[in-house]
């Protein structure tokens, strides 16, 4: 890895019917940063899409698998995250500026999170937080 490679991490994949609007719009309303984008016209083959506290999804658009392939099991609309940020309440009210549909208000949680959840044009849901999740169990010493 060159020194401007992301240490491994889980990236989230997607397909959506319009990826470049869609690609527009997690910039726009959430503060995603689009990483790269490959494909050509309205197709996109492959794009990704950094969080600026760390990690990001990958995206493509909607299309048919080479044949001998399985197809992609998620058809746009249906996807969900849960994005970890240390500032809800601006990441919440640039998605209202945006027009973002907001289908759960910011909220506080039993579990100690503030919280709310957004649509984006697609239907996909998107959960933003302060929950980082629970903590790792140590490693047992090796003996």
């Amino acid at each position: 890895m060159d020194t401007n490679s992301p240490a491994p991490q889980v990236w989230p994949t997607l397909r959506a019917t319009d990826a470049r609007a869609l690609i527009r719009f997690l910039v726009e309303a959430f503060g995603f940063e689009e990483v790269v984008t490959y494909g050509e016209g309205e197709l996109v083959a492959h794009a990704e899409l950094a969080w600026p506290e760390g990690g990001g999804v990958m995206l493509g658009s909607v299309r048919e698998a080479p044949e001998g392939d399985e197809a992609w099991p998620g058809r746009p609309g249906t996807f969900s995250a849960y994005v970890v940020t240390a500032d809800p309440d601006g990441v919440h009210d640039r998605a209202v500026a945006a027009g973002a549909r907001i289908t759960t208000g910011l909220t506080e949680t039993d579990y100690g999170s503030r919280d709310f959840a957004a649509a984006d044009p697609e239907g996909n849901r998107w959960y933003f937080g302060t929950y980082p999740g629970a903590p790792r169990p140590s490693a047992a010493p090796e003996g």
